[in-house]
């Protein structure tokens, strides 16, 4: 069962129907229901998987917070302590919670691991293994891959982890628990939430809204249309160029990489607007994932924006501990000796920026082409934070002012143009591809030829539909721009009288319809974040 399917929405419809004319104190029992049926119509027996994770999670933190109230008491019943002596007593209690702790990540993380990323370090060894003339000893698996794991997995971490800072207390109630794990909306593709903004909001009744639930369909309905007109027509064109690498050269290469962001973007942050407007109706918000990622003015600013819940998870969880730990601290120290106080200074922070990085890559697939994904985006922002000044400068050199449009737009098509290359790696079937694209990207690129001669029109897609798609993303940008700027596009529909609202409603199911890639012969394409 698809999100953007009839029969996703007349689930949704049956659930909401029995949510709000349940008792208040018993709605988050329907929607544990429905979420755990859900899941059973998509991943069948791989839901002992979600069961294990969440069972593994939820006794994680209990014990957790069982030794953080034991740790309080006996500090309570002692009261003569020395402050060297509760130091030591204080010291002794994180180290037992922080052996929980790992034990809890290793149990969930090494699921993901081996479930994942098996076959990935299997091949590689046996490829080591080959360079030695020795044969392979680690078998390729048929393993298949439960539905949200990277989502759910990131989830109970963040839980677990805030639990053992003090952050927040354990769920009393494993079925309530197993709610926050597997609410049904945000499974397929996140967001990432953490505990203490979603699960009061999951356990707690709603009340039906009226205006909530128009909102909610609004976001639906644009969600459907980002993933249905926009990009799953963008894959016919996107595919041609990428599985045809030796067939184009210069701008048509490059062309491929920023249609195939394009693609990602509608693809994702219509799945995004489709889980929220979902929730919405149910009275749930589901935190924002997409902030206006093509109006970026820098590499770094792109990624504050874009997979927000992905970025924070990474920067509270891995980049706050690595840069902030004893280890970091006295690499900083030594650097700052050896290459003086500029580049000695940002050093350990750069260095942690890079594991984040790389990690995040790697969780985007388990291919060293992902790898080289994270890398190329941790090396532009370094080079961006290093060379500030410098751009500065020269900015000022030739007098062209930080807040002018046209420095502005420069900046914007800059990160465009970075952020479309790094997408190589992200697509190309393997990392000698992507390479490779690189290379052609820089082959003939004054040719223009294709945009006169319509060899651009004629790749997986008509004319009729090229100015379809065309119209379909300066569509989409102009919502983004008008939300860059602060306008509100839903409060403003929401303000038009009766007849007015829902003619724009009908007009965009219209347009759905009548031009959404789907029908006889047609076999819808998954969101691309399902395999993440």
């Amino acid at each position: 069962m698809v999100f953007f399917s009839i029969a996703f929405l007349i689930y949704v419809l049956a659930a909401a129907i029995v949510y709000f004319l349940v008792p208040k104190n018993y709605r988050w029992c329907v929607l544990l229901v429905a979420s755990y049926v859900f899941y059973w119509l998509n991943s069948r027996l791989l839901v002992l998987v979600l069961l294990a994770t969440t069972l593994v999670t939820f006794l994680i933190g209990r014990w957790i917070d069982s030794e953080n109230a034991k740790g309080k008491a006996e500090l309570a019943a002692r009261e003569g302590l020395t402050g060297k002596e509760k130091k030591a007593l204080k010291e002794a209690l994180k180290k037992r919670t922080r052996r929980i702790l790992v034990l809890g990540i290793v149990l969930d993380l090494g699921t993901l691991l081996f479930l994942k990323y098996f076959n990935f370090f299997g091949e590689n060894i046996n490829w080591l293994l080959g360079l030695f003339h020795a044969p392979g000893v680690v078998p390729v698996l048929n393993l298949l891959l439960p539905l949200g794991i990277s989502f759910y997995t990131l989830q109970a971490i963040a839980y677990m982890t805030d639990i053992y800072r003090g952050k927040g207390a354990a769920d009393k109630n494993p079925f309530k628990f197993m709610l926050f794990m597997s609410f049904f909306p945000q499974i397929v593709q996140g967001p990432i939430a953490r505990h203490k903004q979603l699960a009061g909001q999951l356990y707690e009744g709603h009340e039906f809204d009226y205006r909530r639930v128009t909102f909610g369909l609004q976001l639906i309905l644009w969600g459907f249309f980002k993933k249905l007109v926009i990009a799953d027509r963008l894959i016919a064109p996107v595919a041609a160029i990428f599985d045809n690498v030796g067939k184009y050269h210069g701008l048509m290469v490059f062309l491929g990489a920023a249609m195939y962001g394009l693609q990602v973007y509608a693809d994702f942050s219509g799945g995004m607007d489709i889980a929220r407007g979902v929730a919405q109706i149910f009275g749930i918000d589901l935190e924002l994932n997409f902030k206006q990622p093509y109006f970026a003015f820098s590499i770094e600013d792109f990624w504050r924006r874009w997979h927000i819940t992905l970025g924070s998870f990474m920067r509270d969880y891995v980049f706050y501990p690595l840069s902030l730990s004893k280890g970091f601290a006295n690499l900083s120290r030594k650097s700052r000796k050896l290459l003086g106080s500029f580049v000695g200074k940002r050093l350990p922070s750069f260095l942690a920026m890079f594991i984040v990085y790389i990690l995040v890559g790697f969780w985007h697939g388990a291919e060293w082409q992902f790898i080289f994904y994270g890398l190329y985006n941790g090396f532009f922002i370094m080079a961006g934070i290093l060379l500030g000044g410098v751009y500065n400068k020269l900015r000022e050199k030739l007098g062209i002012g930080a807040n002018t449009f046209t420095w502005k737009l420069f900046q914007i098509l800059r990160t465009f143009v970075l952020v479309s290359m790094g997408r190589y790696f992200s697509r190309a079937d393997s990392l000698y591809t992507a390479l490779r694209m690189f290379k052609r990207t820089f082959q003939q690129i004054r040719d223009v030829s294709f945009l006169t001669n319509g060899s651009l029109l004629r790749i997986g897609l008509t004319n009729a539909e090229w100015w379809l798609l065309l119209f379909a993303i300066m569509l989409l940008l102009f919502v983004d721009y008008t939300h860059e700027k602060g306008i509100r596009i839903r409060e403003s529909i929401a303000r038009q009288g009766l007849i007015f609202r829902w003619a724009i409603y009908l007009g965009i199911i219209v347009v759905i319809l009548v031009f959404g890639v789907y029908g006889p012969g047609y076999s819808a394409a998954s969101f691309i974040y399902e395999k993440f």
